[in-house]
């Protein structure tokens, strides 16, 4: 906002030599480093009085796992309230609302996929944590197939409308780098003057909304079944969306992208305030979250975080490269499949279903193995840190 209404007075500032007080918002640089900068400090600011009203409220979660020794050690959680990620969205979007272009399609996109996964979440949040003060008192938010349908809707509806961005000005017939398969140890960027790469693979709309779908609905999970420990899941969105900053500004800047050999995508370096803005609320939240938490983020930080990590992803043609990121993210998920899987595969067989951890997610099997959980969230991040540096030095081996 603050951007389009220096595009707006730009004339009239330069006439009377006031542009030069507000140049500055010109710069994208400055715009991704304040977008980061003022997200974290509204979660800090905001924090107190969230907590304040949801504490008034009773939105407090009560997790109950099927091992009894874990349902005795969460017990001292029983009153900490969740639904905090209302911090998270509220940030981001103000954040993005005024540093961002607003007339960039992706940027709008953004906001659409934000908004929509935070709706999903404080609906399926507010179901369940006031399901006590309601006739009945069923703790029930909405059903899992409920929650998928709405994943993936919007991921149909984004991935239509990001693919039809990314054809702006390409002739009909033509390709564009903002729709390649992008392999790891591939050279994508494509010279425009030199035509098409007949090495290079191109998605057609029904492939890229179909990856559009499995990155967001994927992520969107990844990150909510991470969220069960003090400070785990919003410290490791805080060093993923650090690299995405890094990969949008790459991506939407043609010099750059020429330098690492990786696609091109027109304006995508715009996602950049986004990005920065998800990692200043991931930072600012963990201010409130870290051990012993003082709030939980709940469904509805976790699905909008993880919701628009997979939509930028997909986006600036990094899927690869930000599942390379997202590595603790994916070893939680597969930790859950696996164990569900394998649960119902040997009581199918054998009539006992048999469970390959002592507890999934991953980070309650380390805990039921004895490991503290001050130190599985930092290990936790010391690997998501090491994920991103590597992921981010695999842009070179080309």
């Amino acid at each position: 906002m603050l951007y389009n209404l220096l595009e707006l007075a730009r004339e009239w500032l330069m006439r009377h030599d006031l542009y030069r007080l507000f140049m500055v918002l010109d710069q994208l640089q400055f715009r991704v480093f304040a977008a980061g900068i003022l997200s974290f400090l509204i979660v800090l600011r905001f924090g107190p009085g969230v907590i304040r009203w949801l504490t008034a409220k009773k939105i407090g979660d009560a997790a109950q796992f099927d091992v009894a020794q874990l349902n005795e050690a969460l017990k001292s959680k029983a009153n900490t309230p969740t639904m905090g990620g209302i911090l998270i969205a509220f940030a981001i979007a103000a954040s993005t609302l005024l540093l961002a272009d607003l007339r960039n399609s992706y940027v709008q996109m953004a906001l659409i996929v934000l908004l929509w996964h935070a709706g999903v979440g404080g609906a399926d949040d507010w179901l369940k944590l006031t399901a006590r003060s309601r006739p009945g008192g069923a703790r029930q938010g909405l059903y899992a197939w409920e929650k998928l349908v709405f994943q993936l809707g919007i991921g149909l509806l984004v991935g239509h409308f990001a693919f039809a961005e990314g054809s702006v000005g390409v002739e009909p017939g033509g390709s564009s780098l903002a729709h390649v398969l992008n392999l790891p140890f591939q050279k994508t960027f494509e010279n425009p003057s030199a035509g098409p790469n007949p090495s290079l693979i191109y998605f057609n709309a029904g492939v890229y909304i179909l990856v559009m779908v499995l990155m967001m609905a994927g992520m969107s999970n990844a990150v909510n079944i991470t969220d069960g420990m003090d400070g785990l899941a919003s410290g490791i969105a805080c060093a993923v969306a650090i690299g995405l900053v890094i990969l949008c500004v790459v991506a939407g800047w043609e010099e750059g992208a020429r330098a690492l050999l990786v696609p091109y995508v027109a304006t995508a370096d715009e996602l950049a305030v986004v990005s920065a803005a998800i990692a200043g609320a991931s930072l600012g939240f963990l201010w409130w979250n870290c051990s012993p938490a003082s709030v939980f983020m709940g469904d509805t930080g976790s699905l909008c975080i993880g919701g628009l990590i997979g939509y930028l992803a997909v986006v600036i043609r990094q899927e690869v490269v930000v599942l390379m990121m997202s590595g603790v993210f994916l070893i939680e998920i597969a930790s859950v499949v696996m164990q569900v899987g394998y649960f119902k595969y040997t009581k199918r067989r054998s009539g006992t279903g048999r469970r390959i951890l002592r507890c999934a997610p991953f980070h309650w099997h380390l805990h039921m193995g004895g490991w503290p959980e001050q130190k599985i969230v930092a290990r936790f991040w010391i690997l998501s840190v090491m994920f991103v540096a590597a992921a981010l030095a695999s842009l070179k081996l080309r």
